[in-house]
């Protein structure tokens, strides 16, 4: 869900080309829940599965996706969420309904044999279980890319990294990585390409783009402490669907008005639980664990039964296999082999 500053902040375009030799904090739950919601059975909208019933769309996504990344000569690094913040519980249960009248509508959908609107609730209904996201860590494990544990929200480790230069830049499709202070982002990296317009029929080209939080704050003419206001105002994880009656454009009017969240406060009607000063405290410090990146050979041979183990084409699977092999001998990443 995250926060929605796509009204006050773009990126710059790149190709996957031009970010050749940069390494990128993944954040993990974000890109699964990606590939969950867009690697679906065309025509019920279900997502992929084994013979055994096992949901397989994630691992797919993950598979051929990092694959083609790292043939790019692109170092990426997945982070995994922790444990979150207790004030998220709201967001939780928000997410859990959404799911739940999904599921509802799908089953209507069904009957009526509406192929568009199976389509459409179909994605609504994912669901990231302990057991996918233990499948996708020994996925990356044997393919040779790093795995952070983050000790809370995985977008918030993967922006501290940026800063301490761990890595060039953090990858999410959330603008929360700017609020939790990542110099820099950026989105659409694990979702490139040509990606059907939902609900019509047209095609649109999705490429990178590359996210300077230094600019953003000088395009806006505001600071970090700013820019986070304006998040909670319109809405973040942790208050849900923001101040009632209050956009991006009124937001960013508020606080060049009203400077501080102090003075924000008082002239805004604070609906939620959790103490906005608390959400504040939260994107500005962040809890952050030890950000150790440990780099392994790949194991291609426990890959490939691993993968085969969950139905995946015997044919694709070697092929993709030969595309890694050969990326992890390539001159820029050869240090992490030897």
């Amino acid at each position: 869900m995250g926060v929605n500053l796509s009204d006050l902040v773009s990126g710059r375009p790149v190709e996957i080309s031009d970010l050749r030799g940069r390494s990128i904090a993944i954040d993990a739950y974000n890109t699964l829940y990606q590939f969950l919601s867009i690697i679906r059975d065309r025509f019920t909208g279900e997502p992929l599965r084994d013979s055994k019933g096992r949901v397989t769309s994630h691992l797919s996504g993950l598979f051929y996706r990092t694959t083609k990344l790292l043939e790019n000569g692109i170092d990426l690094v997945f982070v995994f969420d922790g444990e979150p913040p207790s004030f998220k519980k709201e967001t939780s249960e928000k997410r859990a309904g959404i799911r739940k009248e999904a599921e509802e509508k799908l089953e209507d959908a069904r009957k009526r044999e509406d192929a568009e609107g199976i389509r459409r609730y179909a994605q609504a209904t994912s669901r990231l279980t302990d057991e996918m996201v233990e499948h996708s860590k020994r996925l990356l494990e044997y393919m040779g890319v790093p795995v952070v544990q983050a000790k809370s929200e995985g977008e918030a480790e993967a922006a501290q990294m940026v800063n301490r230069g761990k890595v060039w830049a953090s990858g999410s499709q959330d603008w929360d990585s700017l609020l939790f202070g990542a110099s820099r982002m950026v989105k659409n990296l694990t979702i490139t390409g040509r990606r059907k317009v939902p609900r019509k029929e047209d095609y649109i080209e999705i490429r990178p783009e590359v996210i300077e939080l230094d600019s953003v704050l000088s395009n806006l003419g505001l600071n970090r402490d700013q820019l986070i206001i304006i998040g909670i105002l319109i809405g973040t994880d942790y208050n849900p669907g923001g101040v009632k009656g209050i956009g991006p454009k009124n937001a960013l009017k508020l606080v060049k008005e009203h400077k501080t969240f102090e003075n924000v406060l008082k002239n805004v009607e604070w609906g939620f639980e959790t103490s906005p000063n608390e959400i504040f405290e939260f994107f500005k410090n962040p809890p952050v664990g030890e950000m150790e990146i440990e780099r392994k050979k790949p194991d291609l041979e426990k890959l490939k039964e691993f993968m085969l183990g969950f139905d995946f084409s015997e044919e694709r699977t070697n092929k993709t296999l030969e595309r890694l092999g050969r990326s992890r001998r390539n001159e820029g990443l050869q240090k992490w082999l030897k």
